[in-house]
């Protein structure tokens, strides 16, 4: 569906194009406001998550305890994605992105209060934890399919790799800022928190833009498995999410990354520490360089090398016993996904229409969700039965042949040429 800048010049000249192309998304003052909201909102979550698992074990001292933390953090996601695409169809996105941070910005301050007054236990914790999942469910993609009626069309794919870049730079700050303020209590970081979500609201209330009219159609079965329908009639799309589906559940790492830490790299936390920032480094350096020049050819091609490079650095990942050696490995895998992320994500965003961009979006997000927590979960067992390097290994020879497989099951996306095509 055009956009309001695309209906106000519908055939643009070469110049015009090239001089929209040379524009930097931040320039667009609607765009600004979501980029700076996008950071404050994920750096407040991000503050949040070291906080509550910080807390939630000192309370119990249960690693168990802590898986549960992260399901209740994936179960609202993962049961919400219908819901929440219908949500994003039906509503003003500017309204729901407030609502969500209103409740999260609530949230933080009822663990701020719950902490300073002594009450905040560990069934109270995770309840408030579900809750926030609940909120960012439908937060996230609401806010990734409001991306395109903020910059002109020709403009999505570099502001998707700078709402991207909010992502990573939030991964790197956040835990280190939840960290430091929690030498003064957890108090501290949950009102931070709060403030940062209060910050981001005020930025979203700032965003203006033509409002489109939303999808009036009753509520049927149809309308509701429209999102996952439109996805599977798009090969390259369906092929996209897939791949990167994939790709993740097997070649993650994140979750064993303290057993290389301590027994195979033999270092100590500073060292995890800097295991765990090392793929948001390469990440955030590649979109932002993505954002300054934007994939212009061969988009199908690059994707499928983003894929198997990312496979091939998880194998020398695997085998490395330098810490030297291993830090670099992971800022390629970081480098390598965010090339496969941006253009999955600028595929669904431009080959959608806005009317069902909430439905398509939310179940992307859910697929993507769901192999980032599988992945940990799969590394986990793997790792349980084979031992620590041997699962690396084999995910990353399982991404290599996941990448060789889709060439052949998906020509649609190997084809892809140009994101807009």
């Amino acid at each position: 569906m055009p956009t309001f800048t695309d209906r106000l010049n519908p055939t643009p000249d070469r110049s015009t194009l090239e001089s929209t192309l040379a524009q930097s998304p931040l320039s667009h003052p609607p765009f600004a406001f979501f980029w700076f909201a996008r950071i404050a909102t994920s750096i407040a979550f991000q503050m949040q998550a070291v906080a509550v698992g910080w807390q939630g074990y000192h309370l119990t001292g249960s690693a168990f305890y802590l898986g549960l933390v992260g399901l209740a953090q994936f179960l609202p996601m993962f049961l919400l994605t219908l819901v929440v695409g219908q949500v994003a169809d039906r509503f003003d996105r500017r309204r729901v992105a407030r609502v969500c941070q209103i409740v999260e910005g609530l949230a933080a301050a009822t663990l701020a209060i719950g902490s300073g007054f002594g009450w905040l236990g560990p069934g109270s914790l995770l309840a408030i934890v579900f809750v926030v999942g609940a909120a960012r469910a439908f937060e996230g993609p609401t806010l990734q399919a409001l991306v395109p009626a903020l910059v002109p069309a020709p403009l999505i794919p570099r502001a998707i790799a700078w709402s991207v870049s909010a992502n990573q730079t939030a991964t790197i700050l956040g835990p280190a800022l939840g960290g430091l303020l929690y030498a003064a209590g957890p108090t501290a970081v949950y009102a931070t928190a709060g403030g940062l979500f209060l910050g981001a609201n005020l930025l979203v209330a700032l965003i203006r833009i033509e409002r489109t009219p939303r999808l009036r159609e009753p509520i049927t079965l149809r309308s509701v498995f429209a999102g996952i329908a439109f996805i599977r009639s798009r090969p390259a799309i369906l092929g996209a999410i897939s791949l990167d589906l994939f790709a993740v559940l097997l070649g993650g790492a994140t979750a064993l990354l303290p057993i290389y830490a301590r027994d195979i790299l033999r270092t100590g936390p500073w060292g995890l520490g800097l295991l765990r920032s090392a793929p948001a480094v390469g990440a955030l350096a590649m979109s932002v360089f993505m954002a300054r020049h934007p994939l212009r050819r061969r988009v199908g091609h690059t994707m499928f090398g983003a894929v198997m490079l990312f496979g091939v650095a998880t194998i020398l990942f695997a085998v490395s016993t330098s810490l030297a050696l291993s830090l670099g490995t992971l800022v390629v895998m970081g480098t390598a996904d965010v090339v496969s992320v941006v253009i999955r994500n600028s595929l669904v965003q431009i080959r959608t229409p806005d009317a069902m961009r909430g439905r398509v979006t939310a179940v992307n997000s859910m697929f993507i969700g769901t192999s980032n927590q599988l992945g940990e979960f799969e590394s986990g067992v793997t790792a349980a039965l084979f031992g620590t390097v041997p699962a690396v290994l084999l995910g990353g020879i399982g991404t290599i042949v996941i990448v060789m497989i889709w060439t052949r099951l998906f020509p649609d996306l190997m084809n892809v040429d140009s994101l807009g095509s």
